[in-house]
């Protein structure tokens, strides 16, 4: 019994470790959003300008949230989504927003419009 009960305490901490990893894994996941929103303000052609804020999208809402597309990539894949990993109550609006935009960005066949969004979240994020 008590080798099953040290077993148990070691799974139990263990599990809460990689609970704060995941959880710390959101603002890295910030960061590498405002990187590729900034690829996308540099971009030239709306079909980067695209799949970068797509790039954003992803990072922002993670894996399973609105308007997640894995087909343009996912470079926020380890670090998972940014929105489902802050608690704060600012930050989440903040980043709730920068997701409405970014998908405004990405349904916009402008790419001066499109990159505007893209520059516009960029300085949200940081």
């Amino acid at each position: 019994m008590k080798s099953f009960t040290r077993i148990a305490l070691a799974l139990a901490g263990a599990a809460a470790l990689l609970s704060t990893a995941a959880r710390a894994d959101g603002p890295q996941a910030i960061g590498i959003a405002a990187n590729h929103a900034g690829l996308a303000a540099a971009a030239g052609g709306i079909d980067m300008v695209h799949t970068h804020l797509h790039h954003v999208l992803n990072c922002l809402v993670g894996p399973g949230g609105d308007g997640f597309d894995a087909a343009p990539g996912n470079p926020c894949g380890a670090a998972g989504g940014a929105i489902p990993q802050t608690a704060d109550a600012a930050t989440k609006a903040r980043l709730q927003t920068a997701a409405t935009q970014v998908k405004a960005g990405i349904a916009n066949p402008d790419m001066g419009a499109s990159k505007k969004v893209a520059s516009d979240v960029q300085a949200m994020l940081k």
